[in-house]
């Protein structure tokens, strides 16, 4: 079953702000497996920026850059393992295979996936999707599940606000 929430998201505060709560709800829900969530949007429409929530919710206190011409940003935050990557600069989904990218979806970590569909064929299906639209000064935020996993989590993040 796929469960739906959408948020108006004012400005970037409250961009990095959803994106904590999905964080802290990763966290609550205990990420016993790998979680994916795929992130969708047009160039400046906040997903590095929400990804910079989530990677605090970790405990993550440093900058966070999108990931663009190294492909991923891995942070080892604990026990956890987050895996910022950034598709826009990849040319074939294939290149993916020759990085290992199998490896980085393993249990206990939270792989965030800006252009995901430049990976299409090769990366792993999405637990959640995250689309952001621009709304005039601020954002759309509309979560959507793909997995139960995805559900659980969502079902926290909601909770959460």
């Amino acid at each position: 079953m796929t469960v739906e929430l959408k948020l108006q998201l004012a400005d970037e505060e409250a961009t990095v702000a959803a994106g904590e709560a999905l964080g802290r709800a990763c966290l609550a829900t205990g990420l016993r497996d790998s979680l994916v969530v795929f992130l969708r949007g047009q160039l400046g429409a906040g997903k590095t920026t929400f990804c910079r929530g989530v990677l605090r919710a970790f405990g993550h206190r440093g900058s966070v850059k999108s990931p663009t011409y190294t492909l991923v940003e891995p942070y080892e935050l604990g026990a956890q393992r987050v895996f910022h990557f950034d598709l826009y600069r990849l040319g074939d989904a294939e290149e993916l295979e020759f990085m290992g990218v199998r490896d980085y979806f393993t249990p206990h970590s939270l792989s965030l996936v800006e252009w995901p569909e430049r990976g299409a064929g090769v990366l792993p299906d999405a637990d959640l999707l995250a689309e952001l639209e621009v709304a005039g000064r601020g954002r759309q935020l509309h979560l959507r599940t793909q997995s139960e996993a995805g559900s659980t989590v969502l079902a926290a993040v909601q909770k959460l606000l």
